[in-house]
């Protein structure tokens, strides 16, 4: 056995070289040689160490199988407090199963499981491969790959950390990274509205004094559309609902906010909107990075070579990588729109804005089928796609003619 100790953790490898967390970005080879390992996650600040509520956050590395057989990869977790001995069904032990789909000759897999309800402290814990299902669905269900390299238990010790944290807690999730990139994306959209702006020679510091309100608002409202449509769907826990954000509540919201700002602050609405267009799209381009980078919005798993290594907090392998294609739907578009204010003036006020998020629009749901927890709806993706063909064509027209 070999132990590497990291930042993350204390990792403890069957036989061979120890094995470093693939990099964001860079494919993996194959291989069959590599062992298993169990990683206890970590967040090294001291300050926070043993706030309450406090989760054990363990990740268990695997290589999918190299033969063309798809199906469920059940995991078993186990662990007891190192200063207790601890009976199965208290807060001193625990016996999870977490089930994973994978992707034959995709590469290294990381596995995180989440243990909340737990006794704060120091653990000893396992991992290993299973075959975990119910005896009456044996039969109705294929078993899990057989050909994974290693099977064998593996063991290791770590502490529980900061729920909040541990959270985001897993390999190739970096930890600051979403609102690192979305801060730098929101300078980035105000530095660009200012110079359409004065191209456009609106007043440029109210606008970008509304535009900063509006920022505002819209984080509030995409935080609202999130939790409203995940309470929907049956999610009940206050921590999941505020977790996320989703940017369509951001543009509602946003929109809304620069609709009264500019009535207030005796602004041209369709200039004051045509020139926010570009610049919420660069944004969005950046702050898709953040996506990426940080775990969430995440693209299918897939074994194909131009895919990219990434994570969705739960499962890291190999994924389409959706957010950086998203990014440069709306870098191009947000160029395309800045083209075309500073090419010509004499499009209705108001037009490009209207044709940037229906171009918008039309690229994401473009993008929805290869993302992993797409929405599942009859006809409403192929309805918003019609309508939004339908915009972008009458907004050429009046573009073009009036």
């Amino acid at each position: 056995m070999s132990t590497l100790a990291t930042d993350r953790g204390v990792v403890v490898r069957g036989p061979g070289v120890p094995r470093p967390e693939p990099r964001l970005g860079v494919r993996q080879p194959d291989s069959k040689s590599r062992a298993a390992s169990l990683q206890v996650m970590a967040f090294g600040c001291g300050a926070i160490a043993d706030v309450d509520p406090q989760v054990l956050v363990l990740t268990y590395w695997f290589d999918a199988p190299v033969a063309d057989e798809r199906g469920p990869v059940a995991i078993r977790f186990s662990g007891r407090h190192a200063a207790a001995r601890a009976k199965p069904g208290t807060d001193e032990a625990f016996s999870v199963v977490k089930s994973v789909e994978v992707i034959p000759g995709s590469g290294p897999v990381a596995v995180t499981a989440r243990v909340e309800g737990i006794r704060s402290g120091d653990w000893q814990v396992s991992a290993r491969i299973v075959s975990d299902k119910p005896h009456h669905h044996r039969r109705a269900t294929r078993s899990a790959p057989s050909n994974l390299a290693d099977r064998a238990l593996t063991s290791t010790s770590g502490r529980t950390t900061y729920g909040p944290v541990a959270s985001v807690l897993a390999p190739g999730a970096r930890l600051g990274a979403w609102p690192l990139f979305v801060g730098f994306g929101l300078l980035m959209a105000l530095v660009v509205q200012g110079l359409v702006a004065r191209h456009l020679e609106l007043r440029v510091w109210p606008l970008l004094v509304i535009s900063i309100l509006a920022s505002v608002i819209g984080l509030v409202g995409a935080k609202l559309y999130y939790a409203t449509g995940h309470y929907i769907q049956g999610e009940r826990r206050p921590r999941q609902l505020l977790s996320g954000a989703c940017i369509q509540g951001f543009v509602l919201g946003a929109v809304a906010t620069l609709v009264v700002g500019t009535r207030v602050g005796h602004l041209p609405l369709g200039s004051a909107l045509d020139a926010t267009a570009p610049a919420l799209m660069v944004g969005m381009a950046v702050g898709r990075y953040g996506c990426f980078f940080g775990g969430c919005c995440a693209g299918r798993l897939t074994s194909s070579r131009w895919a990219l290594w990434s994570s969705d907090r739960q499962v890291g392998a190999r994924r389409i990588p959706v957010q950086l294609f998203e990014s440069a739907v709306a870098l191009v578009i947000g160029v395309a729109a800045s083209l075309a204010l500073w090419v010509s003036k004499s499009a209705p006020a108001g037009a490009v804005f209207v044709g940037t998020i229906a171009s918008y629009t039309l690229g994401r749901q473009l993008l929805v089928p290869v993302r992993a927890r797409p929405r599942h709806t009859a006809h409403g993706r192929i309805l918003v796609l019609g309508a939004c063909a339908v915009v972008i064509a009458i907004d050429i027209v009046v573009a073009f003619t009036v």
